[in-house]
């Protein structure tokens, strides 16, 4: 406890005059928490805690934030706090996924067992998809360094598919919650960002996708989805 001038001590129905100032409190920048002695300080600390919690906000430690708590974890790696999931303009065309997560015309396509043929007009839209990929991917690559977050990453993604009118279609695909996968080190494939920065020395996957509305013969079918991957070694 540190000696400071004398105020009213803070323990309810005490009213003496306080000398001594919670520690925590003066690390944490918080004015008035001033007791008369060590006993009312901690007589007082369950209540008095909370006030430091409140202080702090939100914590980003991976330590105090596990949604899997019966998952054994093979590595160092640990899930952080993710933003609310973005948004899509309504102007922009979406996958039947995109409200549901169920990608009911993928599944379809998959029990048709049907190998389809492109007409010219598809071929050249999945040209236009293809380019609008390898530029969202470009773009994602120039933001890996030391210190970004994957969640930031996620938000340069999802913007640039906004520019080109893309909708990045890992977005609520059977409920995924981002824009793009990001895996670190030892996560495998469809890592989900968030608020971990990346570190000197991680190994950094990027799993891009981008669905694309184009006119075709086919109404039924008037999109395209073009998904390409890179892997990059964060160094400073």
């Amino acid at each position: 406890m540190a000696a400071t001038s004398v105020h009213l001590c803070l323990t309810p129905e005490c009213g003496k005059p306080a000398g001594l100032q919670c520690p925590t409190c003066i690390k944490l920048g918080i004015e008035g928490s001033f007791f008369c002695s060590q006993e009312c300080f901690k007589g007082s600390w369950t209540n008095h805690k909370l006030t430091h919690k409140k202080a702090a906000g939100p914590s980003d430690d991976a330590s105090k934030f596990n949604p899997w708590p019966w998952f054994e974890f093979t590595g160092p790696i640990r899930p952080f706090l993710q933003t609310p999931r973005r948004t899509v303009p309504a102007h922009i065309s979406r996958p039947d996924y995109a409200a549901s997560g169920i990608p009911e015309s993928e599944r379809e396509s998959k029990r048709a067992n049907v190998m389809k043929v492109l007409s010219p007009a598809e071929i050249q839209g999945m040209r236009t998809a293809c380019k609008y990929t390898r530029e969202v991917l470009d773009v994602a690559a120039a933001a890996i360094k030391p210190g970004v977050t994957g969640d930031e990453i996620d938000r340069i993604v999802h913007e640039a598919c906004i520019e080109r009118n893309c909708y990045p279609s890992p977005l609520n695909y059977v409920n995924f919650p981002k824009s793009c996968c990001i895996s670190v080190n030892e996560v495998i494939c469809h890592g989900i960002p968030d608020k971990r920065e990346l570190e000197d020395g991680d190994i950094c996957n990027v799993d891009i996708s981008v669905y694309y509305m184009v006119t075709m013969v086919m109404p039924t079918r008037p999109f395209l989805w073009v998904k390409v991957w890179m892997m990059h070694r964060v160094v400073l």
